[in-house]
Formats: structure tokens, sequence, C-alpha cells
């Protein structure tokens, strides 16, 4: 049998390496349910479906915005998962898990194509051999698969980013046709994610590098095409175009400081740690070293690169378009260096950690249930009968995890008990409002000080009673061991009645 599959392997290289990526992208979509992060989920599945059940969650348009000014969110990727689950919603019979299912799935389906031109795209810079390991690497990178179900704009991008590459590198002398496309898959990516624009800046300046100007001036008349019409929604919506850009822009400028600032070299520590050392060292010299070869591949990305460290605001999802762009160009150069035999076994042991670690990684991270307890709680009450509204519990700290509304299908407005929003001051507020916004239920997250504020809380609400605990994955528990700032315990449930 692995004779057999050695032999396909051989002789079917492409096929082989996408049918094991979508293997593993199929498991994922199958298990990793959940949520990754705050905006792959409350930015666009949040907002989606709210539109459809016609409720503005994230108060994003006109009508519910100050002054009726744009908020600076691009409505393009959200807007294809309203289409989506306004298809889905004739369907009755579908819950939201079934919805995020096929949502998985499709994204699953649609990141095959960063295997596809990744091993296209090194074939046709170095030979088979060469793009076969670029693909294995690209299907069963530890992350790859989980990334690949997730609903961010920073990993959705990547396809089109690289299409757009693959026609810039599948001849020698790219036809004006090929420039052309590539613009298309350009305008696209920037679309998904404006960042991009800095990718493509790297790509015009290996144009002048070349000496490509008309060539040039037509990938950006076609970029410039693609883009505006994944703005286009602005038109109908805000009645002039770009105005969600510009408002991206000018927010993100005067909001430099204001979030996660980090120091100029971050970046260059987590891809270091995701590419598992010692062969990230080798990658990122391979990188280095086939800058003027691969240009179209490095050039692009060191730009990237170099803007997302200077600017202070930064995320390590900022800066995974570059992921693929790493890897290829690191396996490229470190194929064509002829090192001595010292080197050599060095580098041969750096694969074996990277194989050995990379497949623990992957067994575990794959299948892995992202932010469960905050998910089951919603899907606990959405089918309580008697349910009307809910508290969140986090009188421990002064703020509280978000609940994901999406899994209760109910858009309702709940309340929260926090260090500085005490259970007393809520109780006197319910004392005013009518009792058909009473709520019935309450999530007390995570376990610290439990007790305390479970007897504090049945002080103002004795009736409440215990009825489930919604434990975390075995991911959120690992998490939450390795650094407790990973919010993702237990919630314990509690229904009461206001007498």
């Amino acid at each position: 049998m692995i004779r057999r599959i050695q032999r396909y392997a051989e002789s079917h290289p492409l096929a082989f390496v996408m049918m094991v990526g979508g293997l593993f992208r199929l498991i994922a979509a199958i298990f990793s349910q959940g949520y990754g992060m705050h905006d792959d989920h409350f930015l666009i599945i949040e907002a989606a479906q709210s539109w459809v059940d016609d409720y503005d969650y994230n108060n994003w348009l006109p009508e519910n915005r100050p002054n009726q000014n744009p908020g600076g969110h691009s409505l393009f990727y959200v807007g294809l998962h309203y289409a989506l689950f306004s298809f889905l919603d004739m369907f009755s019979f579908l819950t939201p898990k079934a919805n995020m299912f096929i949502v998985r799935l499709l994204h699953a389906a649609y990141s095959l194509l960063i295997i596809l031109f990744g091993y296209k795209i090194t074939r046709n810079l170095t030979d088979t051999k060469t793009a076969k390991q670029v693909g294995l690497v690209l299907a069963l990178f530890w992350v790859m698969p989980n990334l690949s179900v997730r609903n961010l704009v920073e990993f959705t991008c990547i396809p089109p980013l690289m299409a757009a590459t693959w026609f810039l590198t599948r001849r020698p002398l790219p036809a004006l046709k090929d420039f052309a496309l590539a613009g298309v898959m350009a305008g696209l990516a920037m679309g998904f994610r404006l960042q991009c624009v800095m990718f493509i800046g790297g790509i015009g300046l290996v144009f002048l590098g070349r000496k490509q100007i008309i060539p040039g001036l037509i990938f950006t008349l076609t970029l410039a095409v693609s883009f505006a019409v994944t703005q286009i929604g602005d038109l109908f919506i805000w009645g002039r175009p770009f105005a969600e850009v510009q408002e991206y822009i000018r927010y993100n400028i005067e909001h430099a400081y204001t979030y996660l600032t980090q120091e100029w070299y971050m970046y260059l520590l987590f891809l270091g740690g995701i590419l598992l050392p010692p062969l990230s060292i080798f990658l990122f010299a391979g990188f280095i070293r086939s800058w003027k070869v691969n240009a179209m591949l490095v050039v692009p990305s060191l730009v990237f690169l170099l803007f997302h460290s200077y600017f202070p605001n930064k995320q390590e999802r900022f800066i995974l378009p570059v992921l693929p762009f790493l890897i290829m160009a690191g396996i490229i150069g470190l194929r064509s260096w002829q090192m001595n035999g010292t080197f050599t076994r060095v580098r041969r042991v750096g694969w074996q950690i990277f194989w050995v670690i990379n497949t623990i990684l992957l067994i575990v991270i794959t299948p892995a249930y992202s932010k469960r307890s905050r998910v089951e709680s919603m899907v606990f009450l959405s089918g309580q009968e008697d349910f009307q509204n809910f508290v969140v519990e986090s009188s421990h700290k002064n703020d509280y995890l978000m609940p994901p509304l999406y899994y209760l299908q109910h858009w309702v407005s709940y309340f929260y008990v926090t260090s500085s929003y005490s259970a007393e001051a809520l109780r006197n507020r319910l004392d005013t409002l009518e009792s058909d916004r009473w709520p019935n239920y309450v999530l007390f997250m995570e376990e610290q000080d439990l007790d305390v504020r479970i007897e504090n809380f049945r002080k103002y609400f004795p009736s409440m009673k215990q009825v489930a605990v919604i434990e975390p994955s075995l991911l959120d528990r690992t998490l939450h061991w390795m650094n407790p700032n990973n919010k993702n315990e237990r919630c314990f449930i509690y229904r009461f009645d206001i007498e």
C-alpha cells in the first residue's frame, strides 16, 4: 500500500499534494468549529447573518451610523457571506452550525488554490521535485488547514495574490494578457484586505526594475477596475465610491497607536517561531539569497513585511499573506544552495525536526474546536423554549467575553455584570423595564472567584438554579494553561426568575 502511494506521488505529484491537503482541510471543515479570533466571527458572520435577519449587529449601515458616516469596514467579504446566508436562509431546516459547516467547507475548497498555485509557481521557477516539496509543506504546514476554514480576510486574500504571481511567472516573458489577469487577481486581493496594496507595490517595483512600463500600466488599469468592482456596494449604500475605504484609511492612520503596538522585529520572531526553528532560519536564508532569481516572490513580500514592521499596530494575523511566499522562496533558495557536508547534514536535521514537530501540531490543531464554551452556551440557550434573554456575569473583572449571538438565533440586547456594574445595579435597572425584556438565564464565564460571584448574584436573584456546564475544548484548555490571558474556560449556566 505504501509503495503504491509512493509510486502515485512520484507519477502524479500535483494530484498527490492536492489530495493530501484536501484531506486535512476536510477534517478541519468537519471538526474545527467555533472561531479563532474576534474579527473572523464578529466582523463577518454576525454582521452578515444579522443583515439577513433585518438587523444590523455592528451598526454599519447608514441608518445606524452617527451622522450617517461609514464605519471603515470593507463590505466585500462580509457581503459575500450575506449573499450566501441569504441563499441558505431559504432552507429553514438548516441550523447555524450547519450553515457554518457549509462556510468552512467552501473556505477549505477555496484554500486548495494556495497549494495549486504554490506548486505551479515553484515548478515554473525551478523543477518538479522542488515544486512537490513546496506543495507538501503548503498542504501539511500545521496552521494551514485550521486557518483555511476561518473567516480571516488576512488568509482569504492569499489565493488571489498567488494567482496574480502565477500569471506573472508562468512564462519567461509574460504576455500582455498575463499582466491584465494578474491585475484582476491583485485587485480582488485588495478587495479582501486593503493592505495587500503593499505587496502589490512590491510587484510594481519589480516592473520598474525590469523596465516593464507598458505591462505595468496594463496591470494597474485592470487592478483598479477589479478593486473598484469589489467596492461597488459603497455606491448603493453610501451614494459615493470608496466611502468605506476612505474611512478605513483615515481611522487606521489616526488610531495607529490605539491598539496593540509591538517592536519592529515582532513579525520576524513570529514567522521564525511559526515556521519551527531551526528550519525557519534556513528558510529565511534561502528567501533572502534567492531575491534576484525569485524577485516576484521576494520583493513584494519584503515590502509587505517592512511596512507592517514599521506600522505601530501589530497583530500576528496581519502578516499571514506573505507566509506561502516565504515558504516558496525559502525552499527554492535552500535547494539551490550548494552547501558543504556539515551544512547539508544540519539542514537535513532541520527538516527532520520540522516534520516531527509539524506532524504533532498538525494532528492537534487541525480538528481543534476553538471558543467552544462560548459557542455551545449560545446553542444551549437557543434550545430552551422558555428563553427570553440572558446575563453575562463577569464581576471578577471590568469587561466580559462577547457572546456569539449568531448561534443563539436571537439578536437580543443582553445584559452583563462586571466589577464596575454590579448585580445590584442590574437588578435596579431591570425593575424599570417591562417584563418581556427581563433575562431568565445567566452565564458565569470563567472560574475565577466563581463561588463568591454566584452567591453575590443569588442575593438579587434568589431563584437561580444551575442547568448546564459547558466545557472548553482541549485546545482552549491547553491555550489557557499555557497563557491564562487566553480566556477560554468553562461556562456555568443558571436559570432564574425575577420575583
